[in-house]
């Protein structure tokens, strides 16, 4: 099991309501593609941007009630009939559209705080969207839904922490960086530093505490989609888990989970 950003919520499986599938299934294939158009392919940065933009214009479309294009109507047909039947709101549509286009404008994170930013755009809109699904429009809801979703994406950062440096792109906060002595340059030639996983660790720890801070919230979705995003929350635990046991050998390994790790994310998943 890879913890990829747009399989980071129930994409129509048995645990998601029925009446529900359809609209997670058209939310997921909306970001999926998106996400597709960014990054899958030989297309160059201008194409891509080109792409994006006319992509943003069929989701214009179909929220003012509009056709749009044949090019994505597999995509943005269902999606406007979750869009009427659930009045899902534009803005965290909108805001992933955002995300993929800074995908291809910005590869540095001055700290934190920037980095945060960005999952405010790429992650934490999924999380709204589902919220929005299940009926829960609370500030404790938002808060923890943000939680879990940054706290995904950072566990995604880190795990593919080799895949992203080969394509330039380098999550790991410059401040981090400056502040254990480790040049970005080795990370981005994959040049372990005896200082790295050091940095490494404090990265881990933050995913995990955001996971743990938004936690709670799976006691307060119902019924089967609980126990859905009990499973999400735990596989990203054990995510982290499995980089500690590699001693945060990121740079030279993609921890994934398999089969034997289905019990104990069961199990602790039964506990919370």
């Amino acid at each position: 099991m890879s913890i990829d950003h747009y399989e980071n919520f129930p994409v129509a499986s048995a645990l998601c309501p029925a009446r529900l599938r359809p609209a997670v299934r058209a939310i997921y294939a909306y970001a999926r593609t998106a996400d597709d158009l960014a990054d899958e392919g030989d297309a160059d940065r201008l194409c891509r941007l080109g792409d994006l933009a006319a992509y943003r214009e069929d989701l214009h479309a179909v929220l003012q009630g509009a056709a749009p294009s044949r090019r994505w109507s597999h995509v943005f047909l269902p999606l406007a009939d979750a869009i009427r039947d659930y009045r899902l709101p534009g803005a965290p549509l909108e805001a992933l559209l955002d995300a993929f286009v800074q995908d291809l404008t910005k590869h540095r994170y001055l700290d934190r705080e920037e980095l945060l930013a960005y999952c405010e755009r790429s992650a934490n809109p999924v999380g709204r969207l589902m919220l929005h699904l299940y009926g829960l429009d609370d500030e404790q809801a938002r808060r923890e839904s943000d939680a879990i979703c940054t706290g995904l994406q950072l566990t995604n950062f880190w795990q593919d922490l080799r895949v992203d440096t080969a394509r330039g792109r380098l999550y790991v906060p410059l401040d981090a960086c400056r502040r254990h002595d480790v040049p970005p340059a080795s990370l981005l030639a994959h040049q372990e530093t005896p200082r790295t996983p050091a940095l490494l660790r404090e990265l881990v720890d933050w995913a995990e505490s955001l996971l743990r801070e938004g936690a709670p919230l799976v006691r307060r979705v119902p019924g089967r989609a609980g126990w859905e995003l009990r499973l999400v929350v735990q596989g990203g635990l054990r995510i982290l888990e499995r980089i500690r046991r590699l001693n945060y050998a990121m740079l030279h390994t993609r921890p994934v989970l398999g089969p034997r790790d289905a019990w104990p994310m069961l199990w602790r998943a039964w506990r919370m």
